[in-house]
């Protein structure tokens, strides 16, 4: 919709490689976001290792980049900084990773859902910290782990404010569409600026 700030979020298969696979996904989002042919567009990493998407006149796209297990995810936005981190959700010892990685109060928070549950919710505040730090261009270091994060919604739910960081947003919006390996994916997108108005569109 124009004049909305929108992340445009897509999702494809990794079985060719997954630095191929990444490359194809930023050329489509920079052909489709810039409006130049997907031949036109650079695809590469600068000096910090952040993905870049430019066209021949200049015109850019910020991007971040997320692969797990046979899948790729690129997140692309035009108004500012956006990270995005997925996860294949699978069994794990969710209570005492939470207690070695997490603030005790996500800890808490983890271990008070039930025992079926757990996993999804350590993996819904791990995609959340990974995403934020792609957003600030920290990653997780400086004890990004620790940075606190909004309680979960869920998938579809709205973007929300990461605690004691002004500006950043973190959400997990569900995938929609012929994705025929998404049921099984945890993705959070973060957002730097102003975000009152954000679609997140899978692709």
């Amino acid at each position: 919709m124009p004049g909305r700030d929108t992340v445009n979020v897509w999702v494809g298969r990794a079985a060719g490689g997954r630095p191929a696979a990444a490359r194809l996904l930023l050329r489509r989002a920079g052909g489709a976001l810039l409006g130049r042919p997907e031949a036109e567009i650079r695809v590469g990493r600068d000096a910090d290792g952040r993905p870049f998407v430019r066209a021949g006149d200049g015109a850019g796209l910020l991007v971040s980049v997320s692969h797990a297990d046979g899948v790729v995810v690129v997140a692309a936005r035009r108004a500012g900084p956006v990270g995005v981190d997925v996860e294949r959700r699978r069994d794990l010892p969710a209570v005492a990773l939470a207690r070695r990685w997490y603030a005790p109060e996500e800890a808490a928070w983890l271990a008070a859902h039930p025992a079926d549950r757990r996993a999804e919710a350590f993996l819904l505040l791990w995609t959340a910290k990974e995403a934020v730090g792609k957003a600030l261009g920290r990653g997780l270091r400086d004890g990004g782990l620790r940075r606190r994060m909004p309680v979960p919604a869920g998938p579809g739910g709205p973007l929300r404010p990461v605690p004691g960081a002004r500006g950043l947003r973190v959400g997990h919006p569900r995938l929609a569409g012929d994705l025929a390996s998404a049921g099984d994916l945890v993705l959070a997108v973060a957002v730097d600026g102003p975000a009152d108005a954000v679609d997140v569109v899978a692709h």
